[in-house]
């Protein structure tokens, strides 16, 4: 694991003060949650992964989107062949969907390798933010 921006990670220091071992440990619960959370919901995961790779690994935040992305990617196709076997799929709905996912996917690459790291993380954690209040104000 890379620890080089642990330092600029804002938990307190917490995690540093945690032995490799439980700092492993954490890491691969924290993962399994991503995983459970992934296939139940059907997608989520990256976002769950990089606070993972940030924090608990602590890479810096280009490197732990990227490898949030990379991650991700597999336990996704799996989760959609399945789903799509069991007729949990919509199209054209779900092709259209799919294509502008890969656009802005696309698009928000090369707009990533303009950001600096604070801005991403700032970025994310807005976007974050946002979209959990916005779920739970649409329920209540």
């Amino acid at each position: 694991m890379d620890r080089t921006k642990i330092e600029d990670n804002a938990n307190g220091g917490l995690i540093e003060k945690l032995s490799s071992k439980k700092r492993l440990i954490l890491t691969i619960v924290a993962s399994l949650f991503v995983g459970v959370a992934n296939g139940l919901f059907g997608g989520g995961g990256g976002m769950l992964v990089i606070p993972i790779f940030s924090i608990l690994c602590g890479l810096e935040e280009k490197i732990a989107h990227s490898s949030a992305i990379l991650t991700i990617l597999p336990l996704s196709l799996v989760s959609g062949i399945i789903y799509a076997y069991n007729g949990n799929f919509q199209t054209p709905q779900g092709y259209f969907v799919g294509a502008g996912v890969i656009l802005g996917g696309l698009i928000g690459t090369f707009l990533m390798k303009k950001f600096s790291n604070n801005l991403l993380r700032i970025i994310f954690y807005t976007l974050m933010i946002i979209a959990g209040v916005t779920m739970l104000a649409s329920k209540l």
